[in-house]
């Protein structure tokens, strides 16, 4: 069984940091890419980070390019995301996610529960 499980959010000032982590379990996870993507209230969700299933590449919301840093552990099994100088409008829900064909399902969405990140004053 799939379980994606995410920790680490919470409020923050603004210009602070925060790490998100993400748990996998239930699959081969150093075969697969790892997501994180984020939903801000009345907003639609939306591509925050990306790292391939070595680490080798990533790729980042234009919006959160120089402060924010994906990761992964493969030994771990856990994918993070570094957040520093963070700012009002990166209030959200954050979502850890992966995706890969399952025989007799084709391609499959996992997605966590997902954590509050509150950045205010």
């Amino acid at each position: 069984q799939v379980q994606l499980m995410e920790s680490g959010g919470g409020l923050v000032q603004p210009g602070g940091s925060l790490r998100l982590s993400c748990a996998a379990s239930g699959f081969t996870f150093n075969s697969y890419a790892m997501r994180w993507y984020r939903q801000a209230p009345e907003k639609e969700r939306e591509l925050v980070a990306m790292i391939t299933n070595t680490g080798e590449n990533t790729n980042y919301l234009d919006s959160v390019k120089g402060r924010f840093t994906i990761s992964r552990d493969n030994v771990k099994n856990t994918v993070y995301l570094q957040m520093n100088n963070l700012k009002p409008e990166d209030t959200a829900v954050y979502y850890c996610h992966t995706k890969f064909v399952r025989i007799g399902y084709g391609m499959v969405d996992y997605w966590g529960k997902g954590t509050l990140v509150t950045v205010s004053s």
